[in-house]
């Protein structure tokens, strides 16, 4: 596990947009499914896996959560739906699609199917809706009146997938990245890209999420909706935002939380998250220095911040090798402190505070932060929660920057100089580079019905511009949320109860305070 993914624990979401050319058809209609290879789905519903507490934990589900979880268990149904995998041959080869669901509570005052899709690309969706629907009281009234409906997409989970060679590479030494350690990083990630997308081309070309999208349209049909509704979040807002685009008469209620770009290119991307990052920074630093008395840390934002760009730079001038941690903390380990969202600005602060000492131990905030300790390996008959390969696919299938090393290494300065805070964390990447199978695009398009798209005001993952810049693309109505954490609303009760009233009633409001910033 890199620190970023042990420090955050999230990863950040690659947003991307499906391929081929938008049938002119109107999109559910019988000539429109048939052309799309669409006709004829139907599920093939088989008993449920099985699962131990011990597993159902690695859902990220507390103990309070586990006699919720198992009463949905029990009331689970599981199938697979059948789709072809490439549609411009609907009679070709045919993978599966893996899908649960949950009926609604209130048959009496049912509303129809409320598919959901936690993000990715890459992320799996089978046991989403008991994770939703037992984290919190007003996510459990969804399945009141609506039927829950999870799904792997292609190239997850139980769905048919492949996986491409472990595509190893070696980390880098501590300290300021030197441009002939970038180098020896790019070369391998272009080796391991070409090498994944040469294992296996036909199944991995259509990796997209339009194929995805596609997909989708067939559960529906599967299930005899004639309208699917749908709530996604961070990747799943692609994915929401394309299946509407290509099907406009199969939508019904739609909300996107921690909503993508329109245009979606890797380094574009980046960019964004690292410019977010550190402007949040700035309210981190407020924060911190109203606190003064007990970090220590300066009593302006701009005393805060020079002080952590001078704790950066020590790191990288002399990463510290502590005698009780087997990690070692350079100033890409301070850039990550610094871009954490608001529930942990008080640990990120004492770590901040700590870690100006010369101690040879860790400091406890520091090792807290990066939740370290034994790894405990996934059962074998846990479910797949993220799949790599299809992640890498849909990302690079989707990616038309590509870019070679020199434009990589100059973006990665410039992002450094932009970001002398933050910046470190965002690493080198040239993430697509060699990957050789065609760039695909589609672009979304405003289509009409019922649409909420959710930002967060301070987010750096999903930037608040891109919620607007979709709604002028796709219309709806723009929900605002008043935190930085990505993906928040169904954490927040306050927040998820207005979700709910929405897809109950149609209707909602402006938006809704999030994720409180801690007091202390």
């Amino acid at each position: 596990m890199s620190q970023r993914e042990s420090l955050t624990g999230r990863a950040v979401t690659a947003m991307a947009v499906g391929a081929v050319t938008l049938a002119s058809l109107v999109a559910g209609s019988p000539a429109a499914t048939a052309a799309t290879g669409q006709a004829q789905a139907s599920v093939k519903w088989s008993s449920c896996p099985t699962y131990s507490d011990d597993v159902i934990r690695t859902l990220v589900v507390s103990d309070e959560q586990l006699r919720k979880f198992r009463a949905l268990l029990g009331r689970m149904e599981c199938g697979t739906v059948s789709a072809p995998l490439d549609y411009r041959k609907p009679r070709g080869r045919q993978i599966t699609i893996a899908i649960t669901r949950v009926k609604a509570a209130d048959r009496k005052h049912r509303l129809g199917s409320l598919a959901l899709n936690p993000g990715g690309p890459g992320g799996a969706g089978y046991l989403f809706p008991l994770q939703i629907a037992s984290m919190n009281q007003a996510n459990a009234k969804l399945n009141d009146r609506y039927d829950l409906i999870g799904f792997d997409p292609r190239g997850v989970g139980y769905s048919t997938k492949v996986s491409c060679p472990a595509m190893g590479g070696q980390a880098p030494e501590p300290g300021p990245l030197t441009e002939a350690a970038a180098k020896r990083t790019y070369d391998s990630g272009v080796a391991n890209n070409k090498a994944c997308g040469s294992s296996d081309p036909a199944f991995l070309g259509q990796l997209t999420t339009l194929n995805s999208a596609r997909d989708l349209d067939r559960v529906r049909i599967a299930l005899g909706e004639r309208k699917l509704n749908f709530l996604g979040i961070s990747w799943g807002t692609w994915l929401g935002a394309v299946y509407r685009s290509t099907f406009p008469g199969s939508v019904g209620r739609m909300f996107l939380d921690s909503v993508s770009p329109v245009h979606f290119r890797l380094d574009d991307f980046e960019d964004g998250h690292a410019a977010g990052s550190e402007r949040n920074f700035g309210r981190m630093a407020a924060w911190i220095a109203k606190r003064n008395d007990t970090y220590g840390l300066g009593t302006t934002a701009q005393e805060v911040r020079t002080k952590v760009v001078a704790l950066r730079r020590a790191y990288d001038e002399n990463p510290k090798h502590y005698s009780d941690w087997e990690m070692v903390a350079d100033g890409a380990t301070v850039a990550m402190l610094a871009i954490q969202s608001a529930p942990d600005w008080p640990q990120v602060a004492q770590a901040f505070k700590e870690m100006q000492d010369e101690g040879d131990t860790a400091p406890p905030a520091l090792k807290k932060l990066m939740n370290q300790g034994p790894q405990t390996p996934p059962a074998a008959d846990a479910p797949e929660r993220f799949n790599p390969t299809t992640g890498q696919a849909v990302f690079c299938n989707e990616d038309p920057s590509r870019l070679g090393f020199s434009d990589a290494w100059a973006t990665y300065q410039r992002r450094l100089e932009d970001n002398p805070v933050t910046g470190r964390a965002s690493g080198f990447s040239a993430q697509c580079a060699g990957w050789p199978l065609p760039v695909q695009k589609i672009k979304v398009k405003r289509t009409g019905g019922s649409l909420v798209l959710s930002g967060h005001r301070y987010e750096s993952v999903s930037l608040y511009e891109w919620t607007k810049q979709m709604h002028a693309a796709i219309g709806g109505t723009i929900f605002t949320v008043d935190d930085d954490v990505h993906g928040s609303v169904l954490r927040v009760p306050s927040c998820a109860a207005k979700l709910v009233s929405y897809f109950n009633t149609g209707r909602i409001d402006s938006g809704c305070d999030g994720t409180p910033v801690p007091e202390n």
